[in-house]
C-alpha cells in the first residue's frame, strides 16, 4: 500500500516510516512541508496519506489545508490527520469533507504501533478512525442539544464507539453485550437524531459526526 507522510519533526517523520514499513507499507514520499506535501499527493496519487496537521512555512494549519485541496481534486483521497492536541476546529473542518476514509489521532497514539497501523488501514479501506478524547469532546461540545440529551447513557456509549469507526462486533465485545443489542441500540440513536439507520458503518459514523458539528 502506497504512502505519502508528512511531518516536519525530522524524529518523528523518520520513525513514521520505520513503523509503516515493518508493516509492508510502501512509503512513496516524507516530507516536511506543506508545498512538498502537496506536490506529493498530486504526483505520486498515494493510497493514503498520513499529515501533521502543522506543517511549514506557516505552522498553522499548512498540513490540513493541503490534504482538504487534495481531496478535493482527488475526491475520496483516505487521509490520517495527526495532531499534538485536540483541535476541534481542525477536526470539524475534515469531517465535513465527508467522504473517503477520514481519521484524526493524536500523536500520542503514534507510539502504540498497532493501533496506529490499524488506523492507517482503516482509513485506507476507506473507514474512520478517530481519537477517542477527539469523539469525547465533539459529544461534550453538543451534549446540552435536545436530541443528544433524549439518548440514554448505553446509548451514548454506543454513539461513542461507533464514532471511534469500531464494528457492531467491537461495540458489543466492548460492552459484554450481544451484537443483536448493539444493532437495538443503534436503531434506536438513529432515530432519536432524526437520521436514517445504515449497515455502512463509514456512513453511520459521517452522519452521527456531521449531527454533532451542527452549528
Amino acid at each position: 500500500m502506497r504512502v505519502v507522510v508528512a511531518e516536519d519533526l525530522f524524529l518523528l517523520r523518520d520513525g513514521l516510516v520505520r513503523m509503516l514499513e515493518a508493516y509492508d507499507f510502501e512509503v512513496v514520499a516524507a516530507v516536511e512541508s506543506g508545498p512538498e506535501l502537496s506536490k506529493a499527493l498530486a504526483e505520486l496519487e498515494p493510497e493514503v496519506a498520513v499529515v501533521d496537521v502543522r506543517l511549514p512555512p506557516s505552522f498553522s494549519d499548512e498540513g490540513l489545508q493541503c490534504a482538504l485541496a487534495a481531496r478535493r481534486a482527488r475526491p475520496g483521497l483516505p487521509v490520517l490527520v495527526l495532531s499534538q492536541h485536540v483541535e476541534q476546529l481542525y477536526a470539524r473542518e475534515l469531517l465535513a469533507d465527508g467522504s473517503g476514509g477520514i481519521g484524526y489521532l493524536l500523536k500520542d497514539r503514534v507510539f502504540d504501533a498497532d493501533q496506529f497501523i490499524d488506523a492507517v488501514r482503516r482509513v485506507a479501506a476507506g473507514g474512520t478512525a478517530m481519537d477517542p478524547q477527539v469523539i469525547s469532546q465533539l459529544l461534550d461540545r453538543r451534549a446540552q442539544d435536545r436530541p443528544l440529551a433524549r439518548l440514554t447513557p448505553r446509548e451514548m456509549e454506543v454513539m461513542e464507539l461507533m464514532a471511534e469507526g469500531r464494528s457492531n462486533a467491537a461495540i458489543a465485545s466492548q460492552l459484554f453485550v450481544t451484537e443483536r443489542a448493539v444493532a437495538k441500540h443503534t436503531s434506536n440513536i438513529f432515530g432519536k437524531l432524526g437520521l436514517p439507520p445504515s449497515d455502512d458503518n463509514n456512513r453511520r459514523v459521517l452522519a452521527v459526526l456531521a449531527y454533532l458539528d451542527r452549528g
